[in-house]
């Protein structure tokens, strides 16, 4: 471990290995004590040769002081949230590459514009989003079988949304046969004077129940914004996690990127892997979108459906209270299990959750205590009680098809480098494992790059 603060790297050296006893005692855990020195140092020039594989661990100084025990969760807590180590080996010794959705080897096939671009339809719109990137996004839609398809989308430009795109043809684009059909143009619509448009999706070209890319092109200038239409059965069972409240454990001043809760992302996996639609909420102005969308994604969560508050809210709670209550009552969704802080176990039980389904990490009240699940010895103590006998069951009726187990991809990055982002991985906290003697603990742990810029917090 590096305890000076630096950032280490890894590294294969041609050197030959140090070969002195305390060298060859301290890579082998305290075998020293029951095995002879000899067949130690046979073992370790069978398995390493005259090669060396060393991985330091970003320490700050700050943790040096703290009791050695408690470092393996801080690490973990911080550092390793993604990929296990031994998927980071494999990915820079074979390179293997894994599908960003699992069970199919197709290519993802590459976007590109159906229609060229064009000159804008007004004169005016060249001089207003000159020198300013776009911010285009969309809510991802959730309708029943039946319902009417209709997606929302607005196209801004520059920080804070100071230019409207007023007036101009924007491309509607779905993907039918995810993840590996092809794209097709099925409408061309003018945005509003905010820069809106709306869309429904015609009878006869109505989607069947499955979780659709649905990509909009701004006709003068090829930009664009991604969303997805997801058509699920009545009854379908989701799980929905407060982004802010349950998976944020640090909030930067500076606007940097926060500290992932230990265990986040494991649970959220947990719950997909049993079949749940995953549905992240949020009270943050959808203006956020990207740099939210871009976190989950750098930190490797599950793929689900985000929902942002539209604009500056004066209400953030009341929003997510309101979208879940129009899921549960338009269509037909049940929320299996809910997860925030404090402040959003009255935005659970006005939707109709009961104590049992509502989980809350952080700090809460004695009375608050009352009407929900505290975690108070973080997500993998609670992923173990999750994974005992009878605590959390497989969704009932989802289909496969409706719920793709993949991963965010990176806003921007190729299709084809995005699919080899992440090996399958097993949980990442401390697992005992049985023997006939002993038990051995073994932490599966997990690294990842992370964004600069962004700080959770509603």
């Amino acid at each position: 471990m590096d305890l000076s603060g630096a950032t280490g790297s890894p590294s294969l050296t041609e050197h030959t290995r140090r070969m002195s006893d305390a060298s060859i005692l301290s890579t082998v855990s305290g075998m020293g004590d029951t095995v002879p020195l000899a067949t130690i140092n046979a073992l370790s020039q069978r398995w390493w040769g005259t090669k060396r594989l060393d991985y330091a661990l970003y320490c700050p100084e700050g943790l040096a002081n703290f009791p050695t025990n408690s470092l393996p969760h801080l690490f973990h807590a911080s550092y390793w949230e993604s990929s296990d180590v031994i998927a980071f080996i494999l990915r820079q010794l074979v390179r293997t590459e894994h599908a960003a959705f699992q069970g199919d080897d197709k290519d993802l096939p590459v976007f590109s514009p159906t229609q060229p671009r064009e000159k804008w339809i007004k004169k005016r719109t060249s001089v207003k989003i000159k020198n300013v990137a776009a911010n285009h996004r969309g809510n991802d839609v959730i309708v029943r079988e039946g319902a009417p398809q209709s997606i929302h989308a607005r196209f801004m430009y520059g920080p804070l949304d100071m230019v409207a795109l007023s007036g101009e043809r924007v491309d509607v684009h779905i993907m039918r046969d995810p993840p590996g059909g092809e794209w097709q143009q099925i409408s061309s619509e003018v945005t509003d004077k905010n820069g809106r448009i709306a869309f429904t999706v015609p009878p006869d070209k109505a989607l069947g129940c499955g979780m659709y890319p649905v990509k909009m092109v701004v006709r003068g200038d090829h930009t664009s914004s991604t969303l997805y239409l997801t058509i699920v059965p009545t009854k379908t069972e989701c799980v929905v996690f407060s982004i802010d409240g349950s998976f944020t454990a640090s909030v930067s001043v500076t606007g940097r990127d926060p500290k992932v809760r230990a265990g986040a992302v494991d649970v959220v996996r947990h719950w997909q892997e049993l079949g749940y639609l995953i549905i992240y909420v949020t009270g943050r102005p959808d203006m956020q979108q990207q740099k939210v969308v871009s976190w989950l994604a750098q930190h490797n969560f599950p793929h689900g459906l985000v929902s942002f508050a539209d604009g500056l809210s004066r209400d953030p709670l009341g929003h997510k209270a309101d979208y879940l209550r129009g899921l549960i009552q338009d269509h037909a969704l049940q929320v299996g299990a809910a997860y925030g802080s404090s402040k959003d176990i009255a935005v659970y039980s006005s939707i109709g959750l009961k104590p049992e389904q509502i989980y809350i990490v952080g700090k809460a009240s004695k009375k608050q205590q009352a009407n929900a699940q505290v975690l108070t010895d973080g997500y993998a103590a609670h992923l173990s009680s999750l994974s005992a006998l009878g605590k959390s069951r497989p969704a009932k009726g989802n289909p496969q098809m409706v719920i793709p187990r993949g991963f965010f991809g990176l806003p921007g990055q190729h299709n084809a480098l995005r699919r080899r982002r992440s090996a399958k991985r097993t949980t990442s906290f401390p697992v005992r494992v049985a023997s006939a003697n002993e038990g051995v603990m073994r932490s599966r742990s997990s690294s990842q790059t992370r964004p600069n810029h962004m700080s959770m917090r509603c």
